[in-house]
């Protein structure tokens, strides 16, 4: 199945190509309703083709249908950089022309690159009746992420002004991550959310005897304190510390088209909390939530760092708010560092559980239904 939707993402250009060429149909209102037809079209040819035999996850209708468009915004990114042309004229004027700025650029190619694939392969394991929970969340963390960092930075920025019918398109594309992240959390876990000795041997050790945790836990420290200064940044804070790091370091952040300046705030108000309760959750064993929500954070601040660094580096940026070349390899390895802290302590909390895990009573401990005391007792059993 994931063939065939690979295969048929591509008829997007076909219908690009027949957009850019027939005049009547790049009016702003007609793209809309082209649009909404389309997306409507590509949903009843996944249910027809699969009335047989039907997928057991709704999810699969989303990625088959996000499949498609996901051609579409790496076709948007490919041409804004001028490596094709003749399929994206129209919508650059009359569809969604923030789409040429730098932040979005990158998150196109994002977009059409890494969530393309994650479709597909998701799609492969619904198919074969395999799980996907975890990188589903993955997923749903980064895509919740682009969109509402997109969504506002163009209600925010300079393009506030130029909203075009098309943009209302967008909403879908944050509703679905959303409801498909509320529906991934409530289901049940892959992994057992319960361990016997070796989840009590990991968690009777304190944090100076874990170096991995211990080095973790001053790498999500030091990731707040970063997140603290951009965030001050972006809410245009006087202090001097602030001051210097936007006219020395990044000046990106008040590029007026509003993209990095959300994100800080995203991070701000949201990251900043879920950075603290992990380092709470490495220091505090049996938080069964970090397997979850490690996994969710670190889809979205990869995507975000994505095209926050991709966006600052790109030509389209103007010169004034490009990285200063003397200080370039330092904010490079401190929003890479930044990018990649979430996805260590993901690694970490997934290939190596039991200090998340709840402890199960050992044989003969009082206190519960014989029925349920059994249960356990054959869980550690099978631990050992």
């Amino acid at each position: 199945m994931e063939t065939l939707v690979f295969l048929f993402s591509f008829s997007a250009l076909g219908v690009l190509y027949t957009m850019n060429t027939i005049p009547e149909f790049q009016e702003p209102y007609v793209i809309l309703e082209i649009g909404v037809a389309v997306l409507v079209v590509v949903f009843l040819f996944y249910f027809l083709i699969t009335r047989g035999n039907p997928p057991k996850d709704i999810l699969f209708f989303v990625f088959a249908e996000f499949c498609f468009t996901c051609i579409i915004d790496l076709t948007s990114a490919l041409e804004y950089d001028g490596i094709i042309s003749g399929f994206m004229e129209f919508y650059q004027k009359t569809g969604e022309p923030y789409l040429g700025t730098s932040y979005a650029i990158m998150m196109c190619y994002w977009d059409g690159i890494a969530h393309f694939i994650l479709y597909l392969v998701m799609i492969s394991r619904i198919t074969d009746r395999k799980a996907y929970r975890t990188l589903g969340l993955f997923w749903a963390g980064s895509l919740c992420a682009n969109m509402s960092v997109f969504i506002a930075g163009i209600v925010a920025g300079k393009y506030g002004s130029e909203i075009r019918p098309a943009f209302w398109l967008n909403f879908l594309f944050l509703l679905m991550p959303v409801w498909g992240a509320i529906s991934l959390f409530t289901r049940p876990k892959d992994r057992p959310l319960i361990g016997g000795y070796n989840a009590q041997q990991a968690q009777s050790m304190k944090l100076i005897w874990r170096p991995l945790d211990l080095i973790l836990v001053v790498l999500l420290l030091a990731s707040m304190a970063f997140t603290i200064l951009r965030g001050l940044v972006a809410l245009d804070s006087p202090l001097e510390a602030c001051s210097i790091y936007l006219k020395q370091y990044e000046p990106y952040l008040k590029d007026p088209v509003g993209y990095p300046r959300v994100m800080m705030l995203h991070l701000f108000f949201y990251g900043l909390p879920l950075l603290g309760a992990f380092v709470y959750g490495l220091l505090k064993p049996g938080c069964t939530w970090m397997s979850d929500w490690t996994i969710f954070f670190a889809g979205a601040v990869i995507q975000c760092q994505w095209a926050h660094i991709g966006g600052s580096l790109h030509s389209r940026t103007m010169a004034p708010f490009r990285i200063p070349s003397d200080a370039f390899w330092t904010v490079l390895a401190a929003n890479l560092l930044y990018a990649v802290t979430p996805i260590l302590v993901a690694l970490r909390v997934h290939s190596d559980p039991y200090f998340f895990l709840k402890i199960a009573p050992f044989p003969g401990q009082t206190g519960l239904p014989n029925s349920e005391e059994k249960d356990t007792n054959l869980l550690v059993h099978n631990e050992i």
